[in-house]
């Protein structure tokens, strides 16, 4: 595929798109990408269509790789004039290229590897979008060897073992810990057929690592009361020898059983789910990275115990301080070499001595575990002029099983109300979990300063979904879309708890 790349008339330093669902062929394009010299521009496959043409625009991209995408017909209406677009063999990928066609017309023995200096430029990664447009990070070969080699050897990553691909590809973490790690330690990929599939695919798979996001922990969890209450759990768990029983099936039931290594990012967890999964033997380990830092920042190797509401602590090579401002500052050898065509942006990001602002409030302690309050930008103030951080307050509210998602807001209310996505599982009975609701207020008031304290909670009837664009393909929250679709609602009833359709 590298000789039929260059065979289309590629040079070493053309940009190359690729947007597909996670599969074998998303890998095999990147590496014949990299061995042709050229640099890759992921894309991720929920865009629409403005996000993919502003892309591929920006990036200059001289082909698109399609692959597994929801609905061609319309992400892919706005291309680039001129734009070639290569399908990968599956019957969903579209493109006026046929992956099978130009490997045949290829003549492997031409192949000649275009020697890249670690400085040169080997990808592009845009950020997900949670605050407004993509910015582009460059990171050199020198940063993807970096991560791919020293990552798998931070974990205590194996060869033979075995990961499930199924969060983005085209997103740092998944690229980092999952295609650039198994680059270097010899570990096998496993890929997800579809949503529809993904238990039974974790099931065949029977990772030995296995990452995951918030809200699937949480999904995962919800799934496990469904068929075992928590009462009947607990007292399950407190009888010997057969709560290590059930603490197995569970494991076994969800594909988790040789799993040694378990860790959740790209969003804030609550403690008492961490917790929870603590009790059956699953010790989360949370990280943290950034589109910048190629994914790499804290994490926790295998076999260490994590120290829950922490993000772990620093990997081998990174520098963190935290500024006045009470912001983290990290220094990294996989730092990124800058925002694409954005000189300005870039150097508001970096301070004097090479540091890059992350935009995350934290602190540090004497141990070197990391605690995250909140995102800078993310605070907002009352009218009672008090700046409030919604992530600790969103945590609190998650230990209510029955809450899946909140986004807490107020800026300009006299006190900040949450808004609510309920969990499946929640009652169906509207009294009863009016009241329950009321019970979780309050109790997560009793731990809050005074202008800190949820006025209203508001149910809202939505699913909060990246295609509808209240989630970032990580499934991180947009705020500034939340806000602006639901700002009305705040402060139109008086009542504490109050849901949506009512309004």
């Amino acid at each position: 595929m590298a000789v039929a790349l260059a065979d289309l008339g590629l040079e070493p330093g053309d940009r190359v798109g690729i947007i597909s669902r996670n599969c074998a062929h998303w890998v095999l394009a990147d590496l014949a990408i990299i061995l042709a010299g050229l640099v890759s521009v992921p894309v991720y496959p929920t865009a629409n269509a403005r996000t993919i043409q502003q892309i591929l625009e920006h990036s200059e991209a001289s082909l698109l790789i399609v692959g597994k995408i929801d609905d061609p017909e319309e992400q892919l209406r706005e291309l680039p004039k001129g734009l070639r677009t290569l399908a990968m063999p599956y019957d969903e990928a579209v493109g006026e290229l046929q992956w099978e066609s130009v490997l045949r017309e290829a003549d492997a023995g031409r192949f000649q590897l275009q020697a890249r200096d670690d400085a040169d430029l080997a990808t592009l990664l845009y950020t997900s979008g949670s605050t407004g447009a993509p910015k582009g990070a460059m990171h050199s070969h020198g940063n993807f060897s970096w991560v791919g080699q020293n990552l798998p050897a931070a974990l205590g990553v194996q060869p033979g073992d075995r990961v499930l691909s199924y969060l983005p590809l085209s997103h740092c973490t998944e690229r980092a810990y999952v295609e650039a790690s198994s680059f270097y330690s010899e570990s096998t990929l496993y890929f997800v057929e579809s949503i529809e599939t993904f238990m039974e695919d974790l099931a065949h798979a029977r990772p030995t690592l296995f990452g995951s996001v918030p809200r699937l922990w949480k999904k995962f969890q919800i799934g496990v009361l469904e068929k075992l209450p928590q009462r009947k759990l607990d007292r399950l768990l407190g009888l010997p020898l057969i709560g290590g029983l059930v603490k197995r099936k569970i494991k076994r039931g969800l594909g988790l059983d040789q799993a040694r290594w378990f860790a959740s990012g790209s969003a804030p967890i609550a403690v008492s789910l961490l917790e929870w999964w603590d009790a059956l033997d699953v010790p989360i380990h949370e990280g943290w990275g950034m589109t910048e830092t190629f994914a790499y920042g804290t994490s926790l190797p295998a076999g260490k115990t994590p120290k829950y509401g922490t993000i772990g602590q620093a990997l081998p090579g990174v520098e963190l301080d935290v500024s006045d401002a009470q912001e983290l500052l990290i220094r990294c050898p996989c730092l990124m070499q800058g925002y694409y065509k954005a000189d300005e942006a870039t150097a508001e990001a970096m301070t004097d001595d090479g540091f890059f602002h992350t935009g995350d409030q934290a602190s540090v302690d004497d141990e070197g575990w990391v605690h995250i309050t909140g995102r800078v930008k993310e605070q907002f103030k009352t009218t009672k002029g008090k700046y409030i951080a919604p992530v600790p307050i969103e945590s609190l509210l998650a230990r209510n099983d029955h809450i899946e998602l909140a986004c807490v807001l107020g800026t300009n209310l006299s006190q900040p109300s949450a808004l609510i996505q309920l969990a499946e599982t929640a009652p169906s009975d509207r009294a009863f979990l009016e009241a329950e609701l009321e019970a979780t207020r309050r109790a997560v008031n009793l731990e809050l300063e005074p202008h800190e304290r949820l006025g209203q909670l508001i149910v809202i009837k939505d699913s909060w979904e990246p295609e509808n664009g209240m989630l970032t393909p990580t499934l991180k929250l947009k705020r500034q879309a939340i806000e602006a679709r639901y700002g009305a609602l705040l402060d139109r009833s008086k009542s504490p708890v109050v849901f949506e359709q009512d309004l």
